[in-house]
């Protein structure tokens, strides 16, 4: 199939998804191969993100890219950003079908890319194409929620989307640390897109009779927004000059910092909804918590593994296996907001969360002294993630509640854009103040090992709890009154 089928163009509107009675669930007949195809394209990213996490450290030590560390994880979400704009565009106009498929393939090209660099840069051009896939696919998978599911039923499916991460969370890191350990951190992603065949043989056929075809009124050749797309590309762009800058601490960086806010600041203003950077009551704010809830914590999280190594003397599977249990408590804070009696405090539920995110982060750098066990970032974690279920799960539910079905993909674009510009930013700036103190200093002896000043990290987490606090007062502004 083309990544436009010619047959949605003389669509109107989607095709009605087959009823279904009113007491199934989402492993009910009517909906469990959907629910069990678009959960296995969950657990495909789930496990990229927690091997290729654990095998990070010794790539960039092997590329000799430790002061470009930051750059390895923004890179996704610098072009992700574009690629949520362009697929909740498609979405809206030709069906989640085609982005979806577009994304799950781009995705598994990036990793082979990573997987055969011979240098740093590759190996982030390659992270920058998976960014691309994995973009499209988390906008098309909210589109397909938000057109397959009723509205009873949305909360369920996307607490499943978080239980889909409990055992990559615990084999991921293993497996992966077992890998770079045995046979190189290349494997680690030369091996993954071989899962990409589970999720289309189970995901594609139920899409495409439960949630293809347009919406919007009009949806044909051409009717894309190019404004929307030409801020998309602003919006990377600009994101991507200011993570350079922020890498690069001469003066001299100034020049393509100030182009990438110029850029930026248009292009934010454009795509997010209006209100949403001074946290206006009902979307806007669900938007901004989205971004300030990811940002901060995987700004955190993706310091932790190098952390742990370079200070404390991990492997890189005990430095992964550390955050192992994230993955089961996260999943445990979706399913908490999923349950019915939970939905009139579902915003009590979210301060909670973001309370639980900024302790757990705050926490972490405690272990940079010798005398506390590292065990405590496992723990921390936990909590911090228990956090993160609770949040990122009811923001997803709001927005569904508060889009009208022909702007669930542009809305969902909006959630996604905010989350991964929160992590580019973020990411800059902690990957700045990081470089600034000491974080990228390499020394080769026997085994290359990596000299930085504990300083480095705590400039890291101490700021991101910070933001996380913050978030927590954007809680109290996600329903109009």
């Amino acid at each position: 199939m083309s990544a436009l089928d010619p047959r949605d163009t003389d669509v109107a509107a989607a095709p009605p998804a087959p009823s279904a009675p009113d007491s199934e669930g989402v492993l009910g007949r009517s909906y469990r191969a959907l629910s069990v195809g678009i959960v296995s394209v969950v657990l495909l990213i789930a496990f990229e993100a927690t091997a290729v996490g654990t095998a990070m450290p010794v790539a960039a030590r092997e590329l000799n890219g430790v002061p470009l560390y930051a750059f390895a994880f923004s890179a996704y979400f610098t072009t992700s950003l574009f690629a949520m704009v362009l697929a909740g565009q498609w979405s809206d106009r030709r069906g989640p079908l085609a982005p979806l498929t577009t994304g799950i393939a781009a995705f598994a090209a990036g990793l082979l890319l990573s997987g055969t660099a011979g240098a740093m840069w590759l190996f982030i051009l390659g992270r920058a194409v998976q960014g691309l896939g994995g973009g499209m696919v988390i906008v098309a998978l909210y589109v397909v929620v938000g057109r397959a599911y009723p509205e009873r039923l949305r909360s369920a499916i996307i607490a499943a989307f978080a239980a889909s991460w409990v055992v990559p969370s615990v084999v991921g890191p293993l497996a992966s640390g077992a890998v770079t350990e045995h046979l190189g951190w290349r494997w680690v992603f030369l091996g993954i897109p071989v899962l990409v065949l589970l999720p289309v043989a189970l995901a594609l056929p139920r899409i495409r009779t439960r949630a293809s075809g347009p919406v919007a009124d009009g949806a044909g050749p051409g009717s894309f927004d190019r404004r929307r797309i030409r801020l998309a590309l602003g919006i990377s762009f600009g994101a991507g000059l200011l993570q350079y800058a922020a890498q690069d601490l001469r003066w001299l960086a100034v020049l393509p910092g100030a182009a990438g806010a110029a850029l930026l600041v248009p292009a934010v203003l454009g795509l997010l909804p209006r209100g949403t950077c001074r946290a206006a009551r009902g979307l806007p704010s669900v938007v901004l918590l989205r971004g300030v809830a990811a940002g901060s914590f995987i700004t955190a999280e993706s310091f932790v593994p190098l952390m742990l190594v370079t200070q404390r003397g991990l492997s890189p599977t005990l430095a992964g296996f550390s955050l192992a249990a994230g993955g089961a408590t996260w999943a445990l804070g979706s399913w908490l907001q999923s349950r019915p009696r939970l939905e009139p405090y579902r915003e009590r539920l979210t301060t909670l969360g973001m309370l639980l995110v900024a302790a757990a982060i705050a926490a972490a750098p405690s272990v940079l002294l010798d005398r506390v066990p590292v065990g405590v970032v496992a723990v921390a974690w936990g909590f911090g993630c228990l956090g993160m279920g609770l949040v990122i799960s009811s923001t997803s539910v709001l927005l569904l509640q508060l889009s009208a079905p022909d702007q669930a993909g542009t809305n969902s674009a909006a959630l996604q854009i905010s989350d991964g510009l929160s992590n580019v930013l973020l990411l800059a700036a902690g990957g700045a103040a990081f470089a600034a103190l000491g974080g990228g200093t390499v020394t080769h002896g026997a085994t290359a090992t990596t000299a930085a000043h504990p300083a480095a990290f705590a400039a890291v987490f101490l700021p991101m709890a910070a933001v996380a606090l913050l978030g927590a007062w954007v809680t109290t502004r996600l329903r109009r009154r």
